[in-house]
């Protein structure tokens, strides 16, 4: 009887074997299907961390820890999105882009389809490494070398100058991820597209805002040099509510304040000019669910809301049951849109009219359904007016 049933177990693993060989395996062909190949630690160090970087670059770390590239990884709304079955394998490319940060090595597709990578273990992989996202050695480690984009004969490790590799072809390899790949499924980051066609194309860059420059030491103690922030400075939300950011605004606001008074006859009138002045995209741009809330409140003296109005800047997506783009009325590099409030009193009294933007991650309702809980900030406000008035 045992005799039989190990038989029976060898037949059984042969027909899947034979089954695995029939398998059509196609290779992997679009560029966003690959992680950065395994990358060796530069000779001189021990370890590739950011943590490990600090030793020397501290201020530089300082800066990255306050960057939302930080976070790629461990940010909640990203985390909850990879945990779906509709989320194929190659998202994790761009917010762990090295493979010693990922689990798995990615070899290939069964019949070509996205939900069937063809997969095995990575001995490489580094949790530690994992956790940071976009870290230090995602833009710097390359071919068991440090590139920096001045170079030093000082390092305690190999460096190679390459300033064209650290260019902003670099950014725009995850920046610009914009792919159709099943009907339901989208990839819609299209801030290199939007840079290239406006008005700073070859003269000013994603370095140029998001890396400003400043003149101090490389390593403490030694002479100061040319160097950039690594902030990444962007928009500005937090990925935890114990978490600080930089925020980079592209919009400038030209209020048109309302008069201090007015009789019963008049319209109280209220006019904030909105300009996308600083940034060479549009805004909001990368995310397509990030949008801008223009609100305009009247209030009396007891706190009653009179009037409620509210403007908005954003893409509107449908997902299912295909997805397409409904409106979208994002900023263009320069340009600028009048948002109007118009109030008819009826009775003289004392009058406020609270004027608020807010730039918003993603709406309450999207929140809800990839449970994000209360900790993981959904705005910040990023203007904010209060005007007097009197209606006599």
């Amino acid at each position: 009887m045992k005799i039989r049933i190990v038989g029976l177990l060898f037949l059984v693993v042969g027909i899947y074997a034979c089954l695995e060989l029939q398998k059509d395996i196609q290779p992997l062909s679009k560029s966003w299907e690959f992680a950065i190949p395994h990358q060796e630690i530069p000779e001189g160090l021990t370890a590739m961390n950011a943590a490990y970087c600090a030793t020397c670059h501290r201020d530089h770390y300082e800066e990255w820890k306050l960057s939302t590239h930080a976070h790629a990884w461990t940010d909640l709304q990203f985390q909850a999105e990879i945990k779906k079955e509709s989320s194929p394998f190659m998202c994790i490319n761009c917010h762990i882009p090295l493979q010693n940060q990922q689990e798995y090595i990615v070899t290939g597709l069964v019949d070509g389809d996205i939900y069937q990578p063809v997969k095995e273990e990575n001995p490489h992989f580094d949790y530690e490494l994992q956790q940071e996202g976009i870290t230090c050695a995602s833009c710097h480690v390359r071919d068991g070398a440090i590139i920096g984009s001045i170079g030093s004969d000082k390092a305690p490790h190999k460096v190679i100058k390459d300033p064209a590799f650290l260019s902003e072809t670099l950014c725009i390899g995850c920046h610009n991820a914009s792919a159709e790949l099943t009907t339901t499924l989208v990839c819609t980051f299209e801030t290199g597209d939007e840079w290239k066609a406006g008005p700073y194309f070859e003269k000013e860059n994603c370095i140029s805002c998001h890396m400003e420059e400043v003149e101090r030491p490389l390593v403490a103690g030694y002479e100061p040099r040319v160097s950039h922030r690594h902030f990444f400075a962007g928009s500005g939300i937090p990925k935890f509510d114990t978490v600080v950011t930089k925020m980079l605004s592209g919009y400038a606001y030209y209020p048109q304040a309302p008069k201090d008074t007015y009789q019963l006859t008049d319209s109280i009138a209220y006019q904030l000019n909105i300009k996308n002045e600083y940034a060479g995209h549009r805004v909001p741009t990368g995310d397509p669910e990030r949008y801008f809330l223009i609100n305009f409140a009247l209030i009396n003296e007891v706190g009653d809301t009179l009037a409620a109005q509210t403007g908005r800047i954003g893409e509107k997506w449908e997902w299912y049951p295909v997805a397409k783009k409904i409106s979208d009325n994002n900023l263009y590099p320069n340009e600028e849109r009048p948002f109007k409030f118009r109030y008819q009193p009826t009775k003289k009294e004392k009058l406020r009219l609270d004027v608020k933007v807010t730039k918003h991650r993603l709406d309450e309702k999207s929140a809800d359904y990839n449970k994000l809980g209360s900790n993981y900030p959904l705005f910040i406000e990023v203007y904010e007016e209060s005007y007097p008035i009197e209606v006599m």
